[in-house]
């Protein structure tokens, strides 16, 4: 399935070791997943956590006809315009997931703001390199597609208007910065440093590197 070929792309390239597999917590069940966060709104792609006493349980939901597309059209085989869209939101999902993991297992707390900071970061960099796997070049548009036009869902509360808003501000100034890295190969073992140490910064930590840097 190609969540595991996602999983295993972020995993890759940030170097990270992981004990879960995204896939044994998927659920296509739409009413599952409005039980599980039934104050939450309707959406293609949601990360379900619930923390009692040191303890969580996790759920990634994924629209069911949005899983199938993708079963069929593989972004991982090929990355085009029509299944473009699909990848973007499975990856959110699989980026939020891998990172609530990774830090759960370290004892490390993360906000929503970073977790979206971290997923946006994430699909600009693995579309670039998985593009450039596929022998295909980064269309120059991918930045203002991510970036420059903000799709925002108008029930959002303004707590999650701001989030986003604040988490795409911050991974647009830094993907910006790294871009014409991640388009030199003789630059990408610097780049992939750079950004595994991006990776491992916490939320206040991100933001002052992105600041710091020009």
């Amino acid at each position: 399935m190609f969540l595991g070929g996602l999983q295993e792309l972020v995993r890759e390239f940030y170097a990270l070791e992981l004990a879960h597999d995204v896939r044994d917590f998927l659920t296509t069940d739409a009413r599952l997943a409005s039980q599980i966060d039934s104050e939450g709104r309707p959406a293609d792609e949601k990360l379900l956590i619930e923390e009692h006493g040191g303890e969580a349980s996790v759920c990634l939901y994924l629209d069911a006809e949005l899983v199938g597309r993708l079963e069929q059209d593989d972004p991982l085989a090929r990355l085009h315009s029509a299944n473009l869209e699909d990848y973007l939101t499975a990856l959110e999902g699989v980026s939020h997931f891998v990172y609530y993991a990774w830090n759960a297992a370290r004892d490390k707390a993360v906000t929503l703001l970073e977790m979206e900071l971290q997923a946006e970061v994430d699909k600009f960099v693995t579309t670039t390199l998985l593009l450039k796997r596929q022998g295909e070049r980064p269309p120059q548009a991918l930045h203002r597609l991510l970036f420059d036009v903000p799709r925002l869902d108008p029930r959002l509360g303004d707590d999650e208007i701001d989030r986003y808003r604040q988490a795409n501000r911050y991974a647009a100034k830094y993907c910006a910065q790294l871009a014409p890295e991640l388009s030199e190969a003789s630059a990408a073992a610097q780049v992939q440093r750079e950004l595994r140490r991006f990776y491992r910064l916490p939320q206040a930590g991100k933001m002052e590197h992105i600041d710091a840097r020009q």
